[in-house]
């Protein structure tokens, strides 16, 4: 099996697991946000947590994505500290493309999502 098979793209069961994204261009920036749990807040616990979120950018024409991106959550509950499965960034580019972000959930795996900006 092939690492692509793995990726899931569909949410399933009352947990979202999809990264949710957006994006909002001024001028030749690109600003970003990807986030887990638009609406219903997945689980943050040592158990069950997003564990990270990665972020590509993928410009009109190109071959190949480039990782804007990638995020590490590491606090789910010690001292009752939690990361959010949230993260912005911003890129400079004048071309349109594709952002696309993966998640990790501990117990579900891989999610991927994708837009237009």
């Amino acid at each position: 099996m092939k690492l692509t098979e793995t990726v899931q793209t569909a949410d399933w069961k009352a947990e979202k697991h999809v990264p949710f994204l957006e994006a909002k261009r001024e001028g030749n920036l690109l600003h970003i946000k990807a986030f887990v749990g638009e609406e219903i807040a997945h689980p943050n616990t040592l158990e069950h947590h997003i564990a990270w979120i990665k972020v590509f950018f993928k410009a009109e024409g190109a071959k190949f994505p480039i990782e804007v991106g990638s995020y590490e959550f590491k606090a789910h509950g010690e001292d009752e500290v939690f990361s959010i499965p949230e993260v912005e960034v911003s890129i400079q580019t004048e071309k349109a493309g594709e952002v696309y972000a993966l998640s990790y959930c501990n117990i579900h795996g891989l999610w991927e999502n994708s837009i237009e900006a």
